[in-house]
């Protein structure tokens, strides 16, 4: 009996071993079948990850180039050249400190222009600090409360009690200009 178990393991392990041998027969086959789809995708996958690595370094690259001319114009606002490498290399840094510049400065023609930028932010905030520069309320969402206080204080200085007290109340009394803006109230009241 020992030999016949003998020879059901040697059996079992031929078997077995055709099985693998097989497999590895189907998957050869596969292979040369599909030899070219398979290198093919292994190149674009290889060429993807270099590719976006490559643009990463550059996009990397061109933002230590910019932070350098922003740095160098921190120091020397008047170098030409680092206010040029700033425009192309980081347009929305150029517009920050454009916007920066310009309130120092309070050059309405460069706030203007800034005002159309395609950078809501800016824009708004180019737009409300022209305003502020003319003394003319516009509409503004980042200084919402700032554009009704200003109005409230100049229909105040046009005796328009009514009008002030009116753009007085849209202001949030939690907002930081609550505490001015309930004193202006009670002034409001108090000149009727």
């Amino acid at each position: 009996m020992s030999i016949k178990d003998d020879v059901n393991y040697v059996k079992k392990e031929l078997s077995g071993d055709e099985k693998v041998l097989e497999s590895a027969f189907k998957l050869e086959t596969l292979y040369k079948k599909h030899k070219l789809k398979i290198w093919g995708l292994m190149i674009a996958v290889f060429v993807y990850f270099a590719g976006t690595a490559v643009m990463n370094a550059m996009h990397e690259a061109k933002l230590v180039k910019a932070n350098e001319a922003f740095l160098t114009l921190q120091t020397n606002a008047e170098d030409a050249n680092a206010l040029k490498v700033l425009k192309e290399e980081n347009p929305a840094l150029f517009e920050l400190y454009s916007y920066a510049t310009a309130v120092k400065k309070e050059d309405i023609k460069t706030l203007e222009t800034l005002s159309k930028s395609k950078n809501a932010v800016i824009s708004d905030a180019s737009g409300y600090t022209v305003g502020v520069l003319k003394k003319k309320p516009v509409d503004s969402k980042l200084y919402k409360e700032l554009v009704l206080f200003e109005e409230a204080y100049l229909a105040i200085g046009a005796g328009d009690m009514q009008s002030a007290r009116n753009k007085l109340e849209l202001i949030d009394e939690r907002s930081p200009l609550g505490v001015i803006t309930s004193f202006l109230k009670h002034f409001t009241i108090k000149v009727n």
